[in-house]
């Protein structure tokens, strides 16, 4: 998480021009996606954003998002992206905590009408590990997706697993209504993707919008362009 242990991650980048400018607006995390998506990337352009933010002095914090790859697939991508953090967002197994060096965020998506027992078994193996994720991320789940769908996750089942786990809220967050978010579930972070999009394509506007109102929902003075 980040330093004040609220963080903000724009997610599903595709491009250096607005990853600078979640990176200016004060993001502590900036998520590429390496599954099949329209919002999918070569690792190669995490490395290009490093180097573009190599003059900041604290920069995001930059992330590869999988799915379901294997380790030697997943190995790969770590070698050429150079994360900083690893995203597993789909049906892979705590186990491969203990084959990563990389930290890990795990993504749960959590299905309709789930109780927090159910929701509390799917996180708790990754957080009981050894080598345990850094964070939880919260989404609602959607047959046949693997997040970046826009639909808004159980804020109540959230705030009461945020009680106890470092969760990050995702999942259907907009620059309006992400202070609501942030009171209601007192999340450890939070996480956009399609709610910073215009017809498709990330919006400098909305992510500049969203960081601000994710900033004022903690309480946070807005950092000065750096």
């Amino acid at each position: 998480m980040s330093n004040a242990g609220e963080l903000i991650k724009i997610c599903g980048l595709r491009d250096v021009r607005h990853a600078l400018v979640a990176a200016e607006a004060g993001a502590d995390a900036l998520g590429f996606v390496m599954a099949p998506s329209r919002r999918r990337v070569e690792p190669a352009l995490v490395l290009e954003v490093r180097d573009h933010l190599a003059s900041m002095k604290k920069r995001p914090r930059l992330v590869a998002v999988v799915v379901n790859e294997p380790e030697r697939v997943l190995r790969e991508i770590i070698e050429q992206a150079q994360p900083d953090v690893v995203q597993l967002s789909g049906d892979e197994e705590a186990e491969l905590l203990g084959m990563l060096s990389t930290p890990v965020f795990r993504t749960v998506r959590v299905p309709a009408g789930a109780s927090m027992d159910l929701v509390r078994r799917l996180i708790d193996p990754w957080l009981d590990h050894e080598r345990p994720a850094e964070a939880v991320l919260i989404e609602a789940q959607s047959p046949g997706h693997f997040g970046g769908t826009g639909k808004v996750a159980d804020w109540e089942l959230a705030a009461g697993l945020a009680e106890t786990y470092p969760l990050i809220l995702a999942g259907g967050l907009t620059p309006e209504n992400v202070r609501a978010g942030i009171a209601a579930v007192r999340p450890g972070g939070v996480d956009v993707s399609s709610g910073v999009e215009q017809d498709g394509l990330k919006s400098p506007e909305r992510i500049r919008q969203f960081i601000a109102a994710a900033r004022q929902g903690y309480g946070v003075a807005l950092p000065a362009i750096r």
